[in-house]
């Protein structure tokens, strides 16, 4: 246990020290927009010994997809960066490696989500038969199995000696898009990151029903970003923060969040937490005033909590519901802290069944994602893999 566990720090420990070395920094934001820039040579203001270009167009590049690059790179413990041409990329893109990855797309606005030029676009449902991690457009993880979602209270059983993926995948200004249909019509997943850490800055994710998947052991940070759907479109097993990000509301179906709890021999706080965050209708031709959920209880050990997020006017008196049938338990927590705006009730809170405002002592031990995130062996502070400067 004490190896495998030992194995991903040391791949964080090297491309800290690479950077260094080299003298390029991922973390510097000076660095990573440069790199970004449009100009006569792609790789101009690059690490060059660890970048890698792809343009779906260019005949001056040699990879005119994501998937089949990261195919190459499959195996490789080194850390690589992805400069991706602006440009719309028909393609589902899946990342086992282990080493650290980052995705970049080129933009003229680094500090802009709304101006990127990149589109990841995918267009894919569940069917009976088919598990829902077949459908998603971008997947983080080390196999199959590790990815798969299942069903019943405790999803798929993931065989034991998994092993863990990627210790410190990012993307950086990119579109996720799965298309399949322009409303709520079953599971089509835009992200599904499991048995991995992942940062996502800049990033957009869109479909309707279940757009972000953060499966078994996954960790996803989503800062500065944009998350659109319709129906429990975040959902998993893992952790997610979410934070300083736009929640689309493209309709109302389900809630935002729905979330398995898991039962482990130590302490977990698995859990959707969204914080600091903007949630809205997507355009003002809805009518979804009062109609939107929080969420609702994947199962009964469901953790979601809103924090600090401005709520418009589609939210729900109440907040939060059950799921139909019931799996609201004493063990299920759906809650919020210091939320405002014209969706956030308070004579509607009160009166909630589903919906628990926390006092500050109960938010202070979710209140920053080094109080949440976990190794697998259930130790807290796994953050070394986030980029604070995102």
């Amino acid at each position: 246990m004490t190896r495998n566990l030992s194995f991903p720090i040391l791949l964080l420990f090297l491309a800290t020290f690479l950077s260094l070395v080299s003298g390029w920094d991922i973390n510097s934001q000076n660095d990573r927009h440069s790199c970004q820039a449009h100009s006569r040579d792609p790789l101009e203001g690059c690490d060059r010994k660890r970048t890698v270009y792809v343009d779906v167009v260019s005949s001056d590049s040699k990879y005119k997809t994501v998937q089949r690059l990261e195919v190459a790179l499959t195996g490789l413990a080194d850390t690589y960066v992805i400069l991706i041409a602006s440009g719309n990329y028909t393609e589902q893109v899946n990342v086992t490696r282990r080493g650290p990855t980052y995705l970049i797309g080129q933009t003229a606005h680094p500090s802009s989500q709304s101006q990127n030029t990149v589109n990841i676009i995918w267009a894919a449902i569940a069917v009976p038969g088919l598990d829902n991690a077949f459908t998603s457009t971008l997947t983080v993880a080390p196999n199959l199995n590790a990815s798969l979602t299942g069903s019943g209270p405790t999803g798929f059983p993931v065989p034991a000696g998994t092993p863990f993926g990627c210790v410190d995948f990012r993307t950086y200004n990119l579109n996720f898009v799965n298309d399949f249909a322009p409303y709520s019509d079953g599971p089509s997943l835009a992200l599904s990151i499991s048995y991995a850490n992942g940062g996502f800055y800049y990033t957009g994710f869109y479909s309707y029903q279940d757009t972000v998947y953060v499966g078994k052991l996954g960790n996803a940070y989503i800062k500065n970003s944009e998350v659109a759907g319709q129906t429990d479109f975040f959902y998993g097993f893992g952790t997610a923060w979410v934070e300083s990000t736009s929640i689309s509301l493209r309709s109302c179906g389900g809630g935002i969040t729905a979330w398995k709890g898991t039962n482990t021999s130590f302490p977990n706080a698995y859990g959707i937490y969204i914080v600091a965050s903007n949630v809205h209708a997507a355009n003002s031709s809805l009518n979804t005033t009062g109609k939107c959920a929080l969420g609702r209880p994947w199962n009964a050990q469901m953790r979601s909590i809103f924090a600090y997020t401005y709520l418009d006017k589609s939210i729900l008196n109440t907040g939060y519901i059950d799921w139909n049938p019931a799996r609201y338990s004493n063990y299920t927590l759906q809650a919020e802290y210091r939320d405002y705006g014209p969706g956030y009730n308070v004579t509607g809170r009160q009166a909630a069944k589903f919906d628990v405002q926390l006092t500050p002592e109960e938010w202070a031990q979710y209140s920053s994602p080094q109080k949440v995130f976990q190794y697998p062996d259930g130790r807290f502070g796994n953050t070394g893999w986030i980029d604070w400067s995102g």
